[in-house]
């Protein structure tokens, strides 16, 4: 979508179904773990979208053939990775990785953990998105990690040699959880890791430790079993190397699910999304339960969800969102339809996503005539009976112009600046949306 902006009418109601694309997190680890596992590795229902881009340009630029071909109808390309067997073949590019976080964090650990001549960069915003706890981590192990620009943040330099396995490594937790999820899938192509452990312990608490526990899962797929002894500690096994699953498919994305969800809600429903159920491997698939918790009606099934509204209007009060960051940005918009105000904690990690994510929302929320108070970790929502109609800014954040299309379900239009945005993880977004909606 190219249009500078998108006027979405008042929404009376929403029913229907949609099918999720592919998870970003789930596919772009999934693409990075093949990369360097041994054989080939057919990956199906891969997002196709911005963030999964910039990784599959990586690749090949790093030597990695990739195959594509279209997947069903409805569902994302199906994906095959011919393997490394360890390190990339490629010893020395220049990566250009937009704003893709996913792709940022973990490349930078894999590169400096296997050394070679790299230099990895991003857009403005990358470049004002911090990396230093990870660097840090990587020089204590004896990579070599230069910054080039402001110390802490992209753009990066990779230098030859390479880290070793064998240290206890420190790392913080209350910054993004992707450092730790980098380190993990880094260090079983350290060197001397084939006879020598490697322990990672956190030395502050861990956000969205879900993320976290979708890395450890899905390397136990490619054949790496990472032991976790207490909550704060993780030991990458000696001997440890990824092999092909053979294939394997990429769940729906769950925190694209919850504006669809609130849709089920705000809307009357039922609005059914397909592709994430009870039993995915994503913590964002929390967020149903959450809205559960509020007292809408929420029925799962092993591959989708259903939200309708329930008989009283949404509860309000604290909600702890430490481990649903991204879907409870979300949240920030059913508190507008709330009877009591919502306070949600625990989102410190927005400040530093793809934009200030707390400062936007607090600012484009008082457009449509919220009230709202916001803190370092925290945002308040008063319920609003009387929606202003608004343009909202998206700040180029994916996240913003989804929430914000909400805000329809308010009996005002709104308009959302540069909806296409919405390319970096779900291009097809309004499509979907207006499907569901009358």
């Amino acid at each position: 979508m190219t249009t500078p902006s998108l006027t979405l009418a008042p929404v009376a109601h929403a029913a229907g179904a949609v099918r999720l694309p592919g998870s970003k997190s789930i596919s772009n680890r999934c693409l990075l773990l093949a990369a360097v596992a041994r054989g080939s590795t057919t990956l199906t229902d891969v997002l196709e979208a911005d963030d999964t881009a910039r990784m599959q340009e990586a690749l090949v630029a790093l030597g990695i053939a990739l195959r594509r071909a279209p997947g069903a109808p409805g569902r994302g390309p199906t994906i095959t990775v011919d393997g490394a067997a360890g390190p990339f073949p490629v010893g020395r590019a220049a990566l250009s990785l937009g704003n893709a976080g996913t792709a940022m964090r973990p490349l930078t650990a894999m590169l400096a953990v296997q050394g070679g001549d790299y230099t990895l960069d991003g857009v403005a915003r990358m470049r004002e998105r911090p990396i230093g706890d990870l660097v840090d981590a990587l020089r204590a192990a004896g990579a070599g990690v230069r910054y080039l620009g402001q110390p802490g943040y992209p753009p990066l330099a990779i230098d030859a040699g390479g880290a070793h396995a064998g240290e206890t490594l420190a790392v913080r937790g209350d910054v993004s959880s992707q450092f730790l999820s980098a380190l993990l899938m880094a260090l079983p192509l350290a060197r001397g890791a084939a006879h020598d452990a490697t322990t990672l312990r956190l030395v502050t608490p861990l956000i969205s430790r879900p993320y976290v526990d979708i890395t450890l899962r899905l390397m136990a797929r490619f054949g790496v079993d990472v032991a976790a002894p207490d909550p704060d500690t993780f030991v990458v096994p000696a001997g440890a190397g990824y092999r092909s699953p053979g294939t394997l498919a990429v769940e729906g994305d769950a925190s694209s699910a919850s504006y669809f969800l609130a849709a089920g809600v705000l809307g009357g429903g039922p609005v059914r999304v397909d592709g994430v159920g009870r039993n995915a491997i994503q913590g964002d698939v929390a967020f149903a339960d959450v809205l559960a918790r509020l007292g809408a009606d929420i029925r799962y099934a092993d591959d989708s969800l259903e939200a309708r509204r329930g008989t009283a209007p949404l509860a309000g009060g604290t909600l702890d969102c430490t481990t649903i960051p991204d879907a409870a940005m979300t949240l920030a918009m059913t508190a507008l339809f709330a009877r009591e105000p919502t306070t949600l904690t625990g989102i410190g990690s927005w400040r530093v996503k793809e934009t200030d994510r707390i400062a936007a929302m607090a600012t484009e929320l008082r457009k449509l005539g919220a009230d709202v108070a916001e803190g370092p970790d925290w945002l308040r929502v008063a319920p609003l009976s009387r929606f202003r109609a608004a343009a909202i800014d998206t700040y180029d954040d994916h996240r913003m112009a989804m929430c914000f299309s909400l805000a329809a379900f308010g009996g005002a239009g709104v308009t959302i600046n540069d909806p296409g945005c919405v390319s970096k993880t779900f291009p097809g977004y309004f499509d979907a949306l207006a499907a569901l909606v009358r």
